[in-house]
């Protein structure tokens, strides 16, 4: 772990009867990119508000660089904010926009003019110091926004889904360029946003929210591939969740046994024992299909084939009704509605979710 900037420790925060936020603490290490992800109504806008000052919490501490700012007025914390909606002043030119606050500040034009020259060109809008925000695409104005923000040299930027308002396209490559600038800069990135490609994009880690709390918090990889819950297995990456009795026990390999039939789990760091119930999330990439009618694994019935963004997506049903999607990459295979398979997955990628233990 990098030396902690900033730390959250034991937030809670409630309007009127509902509780947003239930005790979440988190350390986040200087030039991490740590990104916020959850539903609308998880409270990763709540928490952004809190770092940058905008609300107080009713319990719990906000450290910054060391020192507790929990009730430091917005504008004396070291942090930034760049909003969806840009918040770009309509009647102020690019360059007064980036280098409003320098001038509250009382800067010298010299420096203002210097430090508005140098962070245009980090965002590559050099030579736009003259035009007006209504003269500007969605992707320039957010990265007039950005620049804006950096001109003050913050430890912390906060980035409240900045990406929302722009195509599909255009997002994509300022998920890129977002990246780039903040590795170049080293500088503190929290951003929050509901978009799992975003955060699986660009984070150095993930903090997966859920009605207030943390779900889980970890690596892009750790998120995908080890999902500590069925909440967070389905959010990130719609994992398959199927429920099964275990039959037998080898070392780290379970077998299950579902409706239908059987299939195989590693459950490293969990211990099972023979008929106990377990929660499995298998992606939809993973899941292999047989026409042998003797093959092991689960019986289903193909129900409908769908293709989008180059991904084949079947759709299948288990005996119990239970639905499965499995995925390819490609356009079309030897599968068609009503059609019944076995289905099966290796056993490294059938991970035990919902698991006390691992709470």
């Amino acid at each position: 772990m990098k030396e902690t900037i900033l730390e959250l420790q034991n937030i809670t925060k409630q309007f009127g009867d509902t509780k947003v936020l239930n005790g979440i603490s988190l350390c986040i290490g200087k030039g991490e990119f740590i990104t916020l992800l959850g539903a609308s109504g998880c409270g990763k806008t709540t928490t952004l508000r809190i770092i940058a000052g905008l609300e107080t919490p009713d319990q719990g501490k906000v450290v910054l660089a060391g020192k507790d700012v929990t009730d430091t007025e917005p504008n004396r914390r070291d942090v930034n904010t760049v909003f969806q909606n840009y918040a770009l002043f309509p009647h102020m030119t690019v360059a007064a926009n980036i280098g409003y606050s320098l001038k509250l500040k009382k800067r010298p034009k010299e420096e203002i003019q210097k430090t508005v020259g140098e962070a245009l060109a980090l965002v590559q809008l050099t030579g736009y110091e003259k035009r007006m925000p209504s003269e500007l695409s969605g992707g320039q104005k957010q990265r007039v926004a950005i620049a804006r923000a950096l001109v003050n040299q913050p430890s912390v930027l906060l980035l409240d889904e900045p990406l929302g308002a722009l195509d599909l396209q255009l997002r994509r490559q300022m998920q890129l360029e977002l990246k780039q600038l903040q590795k170049r800069l080293g500088l503190t990135f929290i951003y929050i946003t509901h978009d799992q490609e975003e955060a699986l994009n660009m984070s150095d880690r993930i903090v997966v929210m859920n009605k207030g709390h943390f779900e889980q918090i970890g690596t892009p990889a750790q998120v995908y591939d080890n999902p500590k819950s069925s909440y967070v297995a389905r959010f990130v990456g719609s994992a398959n969740i199927l429920q099964g009795t275990v039959e037998q026990v080898e070392g780290d390999t379970l077998t299950i046994a579902c409706q239908g039939g059987c299939g195989c789990a590693l459950a490293r760091g969990y211990s099972f024992a023979p008929g106990q119930q377990v929660t499995l999330a298998i992606r939809s990439e993973h899941i292999q299909f047989s026409k042998d009618p003797d093959a092991c694994g689960i019986a289903a019935t193909v129900k409908e084939k769908s293709f989008a963004g180059g991904m084949l997506r079947i759709e299948l049903a288990l005996k119990d009704g239970t639905s499965l999607i499995a995925s390819r990459h490609g356009i079309d295979m030897d599968l068609q509605p009503g059609e019944g398979v076995h289905i099966t997955w290796d056993a490294a990628n059938a991970v035990p979710v919902d698991v006390e233990e691992a709470r």
